[in-house]
Parts: C-alpha cells; structure tokens; sequence
C-alpha cells in the first residue's frame, strides 16, 4: 500500500502532467449537432446555422452550470489540440459574440501551448441581475487559533491583517468574543464576485462595515463564508454548522507554525463523513521557519494521502494550477493546498481566484414541493417572528402558505410568509439551494419554534416521527454501544438526543457497521430516507444514513392540532362544571414499550371508584409544590 501511496503526486506541475491533453477532465458537453463540425475549429468561422448550435450549446452548459461555465478552445475530440493564433483570434471572437447574445461576459483563464499551436480556457458567466445571483457556500474550519476569522477578514474587508487580531474583530458576533479572540457562534461574512471575476466588496470607510446589499445587487456569484468555532468546547456548534448550513465546499485551515493539531483531523473527518469536498489553506507563512513548515507540510500529505482519505494532494504556486484543480476538483481527488500570509498578503490572489473559480455543487430542484430547513430564528420589532435557513428544494415565493413543524406533538400548522429576505436585500421568491430568511404572517412565537422544524409545502403530506433506523459506521467509542445507548442525533439542522431500540449487531466497537434502530428522546421531528447523520456524545462519534422511517400515529396535519385543543377546552369546561373529565392520559394505562407517548384527543379516562376530579388532581399536584426543607 505505501508504494502506490508514495507515487501519488504532490505537486500541481505533477498533476497537470498526469492530465495529458488527450486526458484533460472536462465538462460533459452536449455534442453539436452539426455535419462536418470539427470541435477543435468549431468556432473559427461557423455557418448561421452553426453559430445558432453553438450559442444553444453554450446556453444549455450554463444552465447546468447555475450560470456560467468553462469553455476549452483548441482542443478536439480527437486529442489533436493547437489552433494557430489567426484562428485563436476568430475563435474568441465567436465566443465573445455568444457570450454577449446570452447577456454573458468571458474572460480569459489561462492561454498554453499545445502541440504546434493555442489552447485557451475561458470563464463565461452571466452578467448580474437584480436579486439573482449564484450562491456558494464554504464551511471554514481548523484548530483553534489556525487564522480562520483572520483570513475571512482580510478576504472580505481586503484589508491585511496586522498580526494582532485586527482583521478578526470584523467578524465576531458577541463581546467574549472579541476579549478572547476565539469565535463561539456560526460566524457569516460574504464575499461577492462580478461576471469578469472581480471582488465587489468595499467595506464603509468610516465604520469599516460591509453593505451586503451593495454586494448582491453587484455581484454575479456569492461566496458565503460560514466561520465555524476551533476550539473542542463548541464542536457541538462547528457540527451543526456543518450539518445544517449545507456548505458546497470546506476550507480546512492549518497554522504553518502549530501544524495538523488538535481539531484538525476531527474537522477533516466530519467533512469527509458528509461527503464535503475539501480545500487546505495554510496560514501565519509570514512567521513560520522552513524546516516548521516542512514539517507541518509532510504531515498534512501524509494524512490527505492516507486511507481515510484517498486525496490527492495539490501545492498551488501559480494562476495555471488554480484553473486545474478548479475544473477538477468536485469530480477528481484533487486536494488544493494553498500556503497564504493574512500579514503580507502572499499568495491571497491565487486563493480568490480559486474561489471564483468554484461552483455550487446542489443540483436544481426547483421543479419539486418546496422544502426550507429552519436553522436559526429571531424576533424582530415591528415584524414579529423571522426564521432562517436553507431551501433544499422547490421554489418560495411571496405570499405563499407553507407548513410549519413538527411541533412538540408532532403537527404541522399553515403560516404564510410576509416577506423575503437573501443575504439582507428583499427578493420576491428564493429557489432551492439559496438561503433566506422569511418573516411569518400568522401570530407564531420565537419560542414555538426551534432549530430542525421545516417549512414544507402542503403536496408533501408532511409525518413527523420519533423513530427511524439508519446505517451507521462508529468512527471511535472508548468502550462498546449497545441498546439503550443515549447521544446527540446531528441530521441537517436536527439536533436532538435519541436513544437506540435495537441493532442488527448485540454491541458495536469502534469501526463496525450496522443497522440501527433510533428514537428522539424530547420531540418528533421530519426526516427523509438517505438523510446523512452524524452520532456523537463525548468522544463517541459514528457517521451514516437515514434509511426507513416511522412516522408517529400521532402526527399530521393543522386540523389534528385543532382538535386536540378543542378536547382541552371540552377537559378544562367539563373540570369547571364538577363532571369527570376527559384528561390528556394522566391516568390512563401506561404506553407500550417504545410506542408513541402522545395519546389522542379521543382518549377518555375513567376515575377509580369513590374519587372525585378535584381530589384526583390534589393526588396528583402532591409533592409538586413543596416549601423549602429545613
């Protein structure tokens, strides 16, 4: 095994010659319908009827690609690259035409020499609409004091850092924040793009704050940076952030002088566990002595080379590496590395432009019922309440009723949305992937809400349930996980303790798979089967699936809600009068085993002989209001 290991490339120049021009991964493009087209000339001097093929083509690629794409001139299909620079010059001339008839601008990424002649890479992307714009979400994380709020500041302020925490104070939310220098909450900063790859934010020059409307109105792409905490205290916190924000992309952060330490390799499994690509930076290069950094560079191989891993490891030096591992990164290994200094500003550029380069990896769902995940709320003067969270499907418009829930009982109650908000602008509809913050019409308060309930459309039918079986594989556990085992479900935005029922296996050990059969300990919630799911408590940690559900018997629509407080009001009339009341299961038999705890609104409770309600209800208050002992 450590022969192939050692033969994986290490460096972008290596990589690039692995791709020879006959191997070079591209996008899957439609074939062009045209007698007599050779792809390598297709754009020297097309006919009418070309040119119409061609523009089709290009427009169907930026469809799929959420709005721009690359497109590779000079190389055919045969593997015989190289145009001469006459029909270099026509060709970019067509495309220029294309891009402009699709309200698209180009720019040149990179120009080679291939074989005799050019081949040339270029970035077509939409020109910015109002309040439309594509939305990238990258995860940052690392060990405690690795630069993360660092970076992000002197990223989207473009200010360099002064190496004693300036750049940082720009992000922090909360005042021990700021005292300690060390993030505790999901942290948020955007950094916007125009359709010609030029950064657009320009922070206020007296308060040095940015105007995220400015940004969007501007912006064709928008990177949205989601600052998740090092420190092994909040991993409750960097795991839901992983989980619940839904990031395309991770960026992992290494401080060259500390190295791969602490957090780090518990943050590059969670990403790898949900199937996030990741992307290392490497900071403080300004501080870090040479043979600290080989060091800390031998290391970071050898971990992204390991089985764990499988990835390839990519040291970016030049704008020609950062177009490679950008056009293969989602579908290869590749593993770009990019050793940056937040205080001299080294190698920044190359990091941006690999930004730019990055494209959302959600694929289009705005056919489906819409579907929103809830992952913070807020109560707003003047407004009422307001959540926010990440569409996973459909499209939400204005004015639009949705389903809220489950609740603590499992129901789901129409509320229609008052207004729409993206990154701080207000926008008419939000389509799936982008996220958004809603303000509820219906009087809902803050605290009937919670993080994990969702917004769905009615044609879901939308179940709650308290129990669902999963795969799961156990990363690490001290000791052995049997049934009756407790620990936090992490599941999109869910974050609740569940206990397992039962497992396919009579006791789990660190690296053993298996079914297993889970129930939620406080409230129902809605899955979907193929859901990922992360186990933790303490150092356990165990990744996996959703794969079959069981909704509650209970659960459902507004119209169950309904009559459940109908029958509390018939119970508390009924206790007013002096007759026996139809109470909520105080009394009533006891559940089965591992049944739903909820009973109906129909269940009717016969008293014991001789008791009267008030005496039942002084039973049952008994010892509940005891004074202070003495």
């Amino acid at each position: 095994m450590s022969a192939i290991v050692d033969q994986t490339p290490t460096s972008a120049k290596s990589v690039i010659d692995l791709f020879t021009p006959n191997h070079i991964p591209t996008v899957t493009e439609e074939k062009i319908d045209c007698d007599g087209l050779d792809e390598k000339t297709a754009l020297v001097s097309p006919s009418e009827e070309q040119y119409d093929a061609l523009t089709r083509q290009l427009s169907q690629r930026l469809r799929k690609g959420h709005g721009e794409a690359i497109y590779e001139i000079g190389i055919g299909g045969q593997g015989d690259p190289g145009l001469s620079s006459e029909e270099m010059a026509a060709s970019v001339a067509t495309l220029q035409s294309m891009a402009s008839t699709l309200e698209c601008d180009c720019v040149l990424l990179r120009e080679r020499k291939s074989g005799d002649g050019l081949a040339a890479e270029y970035l077509v992307r939409r020109r910015a609409k109002e309040n439309d714009f594509v939305e990238v979400r990258v995860a940052v994380v690392g060990n405690v004091d690795a630069g993360k709020s660092t970076l992000l500041g002197v990223l989207t302020h473009g200010e360099l850092d002064n190496g004693r925490g300036l750049a940082r104070q720009k992000l922090f939310r909360h005042k021990h924040e700021v005292e300690s220098g060390r993030t505790s909450s999901v942290g948020n900063d955007i950094l916007g793009f125009d359709s010609r790859g030029n950064v657009v934010n320009q922070p206020d020059p007296h308060g040095g704050q940015l105007d995220w409307t400015r940004i969007c109105e501007q912006s064709s792409k928008v990177i949205t940076f989601i600052d998740l905490a090092g420190h092994e205290r909040y991993l409750k916190t960097t795991i839901f952030g992983m989980t619940g924000h839904a990031p395309d992309f991770t960026m992992l952060m290494v401080g060259a002088n500390a190295g791969v330490v602490g957090m780090t390799k518990e943050h590059l499994g969670l990403a790898l566990a949900l199937n996030v690509p990741v992307f290392v930076v490497v900071t403080k290069m300004d501080m870090c002595p040479a043979n600290v950094l080989q060091d800390t560079m031998r290391l970071l191989v050898r971990i992204l080379k390991s089985p764990g891993c499988r990835k390839i490891p990519v040291v970016v030096h030049t704008p020609d590496d950062v177009v490679v591992c950008a056009t293969n990164f989602v579908t290869e290994r590749l593993c770009p590395i990019f050793q940056v200094s937040n205080v001299t500003g080294d190698n920044l550029l190359l990091l941006k432009m690999f930004l730019n380069l990055l494209s959302t990896r959600m694929p289009n769902l705005d056919a489906d019922p819409a579907e929103f995940q809830v992952d913070d709320t807020y109560s707003v003067p003047g407004v009422g309440t307001v959540v926010s969270g990440t569409t996973l499907k459909g499209v939400i418009r204005l004015n639009e009723v949705l389903l809220l829930g489950p609740d603590p009982l499992g129901h789901f109650q129409p509320v229609a949305v008052k207004s729409i908000h993206r990154k701080r602008m207000p926008v008419k509809e939000v389509h799936s992937g982008q996220t958004a913050s809603f303000a509820l019409k219906k009087q809902v308060k803050r605290s009937d809400i919670r993080k994990g309930m969702v917004l769905v459309s009615s044609k879901l039918e939308p179940k709650s349930c308290w129990e669902f079986e999963g795969e799961i594989l156990v990363l690490h556990h001290p000791t052995t996980i049997s049934p009756r085992y407790q620990a936090m479900v992490h599941c999109g935005s869910i974050r609740q303790t569940a206990s397992i029922l039962s497992m396919s296996m009579d006791c789990l050990r660190t690296g053993d798979k298996a079914l297993v059969r889970f129930r939620f300990i406080k409230n129902p919630e809605y899955l979907r089967p193929g859901m990922r799911l992360v186990f933790r408590e303490g150092r356990t940690k165990a990744v996996g699936n959703v794969l079959r559900l069981h909704p509650s018997t209970s659960g459902g629509h507004h119209h169950h809600h309904a009559a459940a407080a109908a029958a509390k009001g018939a119970a508390k009339t009924a206790q007013h009068q002096g007759r026996p009341a139809a109470e909520n299961g105080d009394g009533g038999a006891p559940a089965a085993e591992g049944s739903e705890t909820v009973p109906s609104a129909n269940t009717v409770v016969s008293l014991p002989r001789g008791e009267t309600e008030p005496q039942k209800a002084s039973k049952r208050n008994r010892g509940r209001f005891r004074g202070p002992r003495t």
